[in-house]
C-alpha cells in the first residue's frame, strides 16, 4: 500500500536527525523545478543509482531534466540511492523511496528510469526498485505498476539486466528520452494496456524491449543467438542518433545542490564523440561521430551558466577537449570573462600532441586546476597495440613546457592488462615517470617541487570496442602486477601510484560482457546484501563469489577467456552504428600492433555514415 506525500515528508522530517548528509534527501534547491499535479501526463523518476553527490556531478541528469522538463507533457523528478544509515532508517520507519521535487513515492510514478552509468551500480537498482515497493522482475509488473525503463552507455548491453527492466533506450537521449514519455503518458491517459504500451514504444528506434526476445545457448551453455517472441520486433535495435547538439536547448538554470558534490562546477559539453579510436575506449566508439556544438552556444552556454550558478570551476567537457576545432578561440573569448569572476577553466581530456600551451599559459592566470593526462601505456609499441597515438617525446615535450609556465603536478593515467602485454611495458610506466620527473627538474620554471601521481586502471574488455574479444588477466595476475610496478616506482622522489582492487575489475569484465543469465547472479548477489559495489568499504567478494558459484557463472566465459571473432555474442542485439567488420579489422591491427589513423583526416570504414551524417575529416578541413 502507497502512502501520501505529506506522509513521505512527515516520516522524512523525523528522521533527518539520525542520519549523514541529511541536506542530500531533501530537495528544495535553488532552480529545482516544480510542476503541479494535473498539469502533466506523465510522472517520470529518474533515478541515478548512487549517492546524490555522485549523481548531481552526472551532466546528462542537468541536459535530461532540462529538456523533460521542459515538455508540458512530463515531469520529471530526482531520485538517489539512499546511503546505507538512510536506507536502514527508511526501510525501520517505512518509508520508501520517493522523490526529491514532490516527495511522490517512486512506485506511484509512471515512469521509472535508470541511468546505466557503470556497471558496479548493478545491485543498486535493485535496491532502489526494493525500497520503493517495486518487483524486482519485470514479469512481476502488471498494469498497475510504473514503466521500469533504463538508459546509459551500459544500456548497450543491457542482457545482465534485462529481466529488470521493460524498456530500454539505447544511443542519445535528448529526443528520445522526452517522446517516450510523451507517449505513456497519451497511452495511460487512454487506458492502454502495458503490452499495448510496449508495442508502441518498439516502434521507436533505439528501444529495445527485452520481453520480446529470448537468448538461445548451446549444449555447452554458450550464447548462440535470440529467437524473437514479438514478430514486429527489429532483428537488431538501432541506437538513437542526435545529429545536430545545436537542435535542443542545452541547461543554463542547474539545479545547485545544498551539500558539495563531487563535480561542483558549471559544465559546458563543447562536442559529442570522438576520432581518435582508442581501442579500448568503449566510449569513443559509442558516441560516434563527432558532433560540434556552435563556438557561440558554447561561449553562451558557459556565460549563462556561471551567471546562474555562481560556480568557481567552469569545465569544457568532452571526450578529447582539445580536438575541438574552436578550442583556442573559444577559450580565448572566455578568459577575460572568468579572470573577472575569479573562474578557473578546466580543461579535461587533453591531448598532449595536439595541446595548445599558448591556451595553458594564458589559463594560468586565473586559478590553477591540475594537469592530467592519459598515456595508457608505457611502451610505444604498446600505445600502437591500443592505438593511443601519442609519444614519449610528445608526452616530455608536454612535461617541459608544462613546468616552464609554472605547473608543480601532473597526474598520469594508465591502464595495465592490456593484450600482449610484457613486464617490460609496466617497466615504461615507472621509466616514463622517472624521465618526466627529470624532465621536470631540468626545466625552466622549476620551482624546486614537482609531483607525478600514477593512476593505474585494469583493462577491461567491453562491448562495441575492438577490443571486446580479448581476454582479461586474471586478479592474480593484476596483483601480481601491481606489486611488481608498486616496487618500481616506489623508489622514485616525488612519484606516487593509485591502483584498483583486482576482483572488482573481473567482476566489471563478467557484467560488461555477461548475457542474460547474469539476472540471476545479480538478484542473488542483491539478496546476500550486496549493493554500492563501487565502494571500497561496502564491497563484498566473498558474496559476489557466492553468488556466482550458485548460479554456475565462472569467471572464465564472461572475462579471463578471449572470445572468438565471428561468434555470436548477446550485446549484437544492438546496432550501435560500428560495424563489425571494423571492429574485426582493428582487432586484428591490434594483435600487429598497427596504428589507424585519426579519422579527422580522412574515413577510417567504421560504418557509422551509413545511420547518420558523418563529417570524417570535413569538420576539419
Amino acid at each position: 500500500m502507497s502512502i501520501t506525500k505529506s506522509k513521505v515528508q512527515e516520516i522524512l522530517d523525523g528522521l533527518l536527525g539520525k542520519i549523514e548528509k541529511p541536506a542530500a534527501y531533501i530537495g528544495g534547491e535553488p532552480n529545482m523545478i516544480l510542476k503541479e499535479d494535473g498539469s502533466f501526463s506523465a510522472r517520470l523518476a529518474l533515478c541515478f543509482p548512487d549517492t546524490y553527490e555522485i549523481g548531481m556531478s552526472w551532466n546528462g541528469l542537468a541536459i535530461l531534466y532540462h529538456l523533460v522538463n521542459s515538455t508540458e507533457h512530463t515531469f520529471m523528478e530526482r531520485v538517489f540511492a539512499p546511503r546505507k544509515d538512510m536506507e536502514q532508517q527508511m526501510r525501520s520507519c517505512g518509508l520508501p523511496l520517493y522523490t526529491l521535487e514532490s516527495k511522490t513515492p517512486v512506485r506511484d510514478c509512471d515512469i521509472v528510469g535508470f541511468t546505466l552509468q557503470y556497471e558496479m551500480s548493478y545491485t543498486n537498482i535493485l535496491s532502489m526498485l526494493d525500497l520503493a515497493g517495486i518487483p524486482l522482475l519485470s514479469k512481476e509488473r502488471g498494469d498497475e505498476w510504473p514503466l521500469v525503463i533504463a538508459g546509459g552507455p551500459c544500456a548497450f548491453n543491457a542482457e545482465p539486466l534485462a529481466d529488470f527492466f521493460d524498456a530500454v533506450l539505447v544511443g542519445d537521449g535528448e529526443e528520445l528520452l522526452p517522446e517516450v514519455c510523451r507517449i505513456c503518458g497519451e497511452m495511460k491517459r487512454s487506458g492502454a494496456t502495458k503490452r499495448q504500451l510496449l508495442a508502441e514504444l518498439q516502434k521507436l528506434q533505439g528501444v529495445y524491449i527485452p520481453s520480446y526476445y529470448q537468448p538461445v545457448y548451446d549444449e555447452n551453455g554458450r550464447f548462440t543467438s535470440f529467437e524473437k517472441l514479438s514478430e514486429n520486433a527489429p532483428d537488431r535495435v538501432t541506437r538513437a542518433f542526435l545529429k545536430d547538439l545545436n537542435s535542443v536547448d542545452y541547461p543554463v538554470n542547474n539545479i545547485i545542490p545544498l551539500i558539495e558534490v563531487v563535480h561542483d562546477r558549471a559544465v559546458c559539453e563543447l562536442f559529442r564523440g570522438c576520432t581518435r579510436g582508442c581501442r579500448f575506449c568503449q566510449a569513443g566508439m559509442l558516441y560516434r561521430p563527432v558532433r560540434e556544438r556552435s563556438m557561440e552556444n558554447n561561449l553562451r552556454i558557459a556565460k549563462e551558466q556561471l551567471k546562474n550558478s555562481g560556480h568557481q570551476e567552469l569545465s569544457l567537457l568532452s571526450l578529447s577537449t582539445s580536438d575541438y576545432t574552436q578550442f583556442e578561440p573559444l577559450v580565448e573569448s572566455l578568459i577575460p570573462y572568468c579572470r573577472e569572476k575569479q573562474v578557473a577553466i578546466s580543461l579535461p581530456s587533453l591531448r598532449l600532441d595536439n595541446f595548445s600551451f599558448k591556451v595553458l599559459d594564458e589559463i594560468q592566470g586565473i586559478r590553477k586546476t591540475g594537469l592530467t593526462f592519459a598515456p595508457e601505456a608505457g611502451t610505444q609499441r604498446l600505445r600502437d597495440v591500443i592505438n593511443k597515438n601519442i609519444t614519449e617525446e610528445d608526452i616530455l615535450g608536454a612535461i617541459e613546457k608544462a613546468v616552464g609556465l609554472g605547473w608543480t603536478s601532473v597526474k598520469l593515467y594508465f591502464m595495465i592488462g592490456h593484450p600482449t602485454e610484457t613486464d617490460e611495458d609496466l617497466d615504461g610506466i615507472a621509466d616514463l615517470a622517472a624521465k618526466i620527473m627529470h624532465t621536470a627538474r631540468k626545466s625552466e620554471g622549476f620551482k624546486g617541487r614537482f609531483n607525478v601521481s600514477v593512476s593505474v586502471a585494469n583493462f577491461v574488455p567491453k562491448p562495441f570496442t575492438p577490443l571486446q574479444w580479448a581476454a582479461q588477466d586474471g586478479p592474480e595476475e593484476f596483483a601480481r602486477k601491481h606489486m611488481y610496478l608498486l616496487n618500481r616506482i616506489r623508489p622514485l622522489k616525488g612519484v606516487t601510484l593509485h591502483y584498483h582492487d583486482s576482483f572488482v575489475s573481473t567482476l566489471e569484465a563478467i557484467l560488461a560482457r555477461g548475457d542474460r543469465r547474469l539476472c540471476a547472479v545479480l538478484k542473488r548477489a542483491f539478496e546476500l546484501g550486496c549493493s554500492f559495489d563501487s565502494w571500497t568499504e561496502h564491497f563484498n567478494e566473498e558474496a559476489w563469489k557466492q553468488a556466482l558459484s550458485e548460479c554456475g557463472i565462472g569467471m572464465d566465459y564472461h572475462a579471463l577467456t578471449g572470445l572468438e571473432p565471428g561468434a555470436a555474442l548477446p550485446w549484437n542485439i544492438i546496432d550501435s552504428g560500428i560495424s563489425e567488420d571494423f571492429l574485426l579489422s582493428e582487432w586484428n591491427k591490434a594483435s600487429a600492433a598497427e596504428t589507424t589513423k585519426d579519422c579527422r583526416f580522412g574515413c577510417n570504414g567504421c560504418g557509422i555514415n551509413a545511420h547518420t551524417d558523418c563529417p570524417c575529416g570535413g569538420i576539419y578541413g
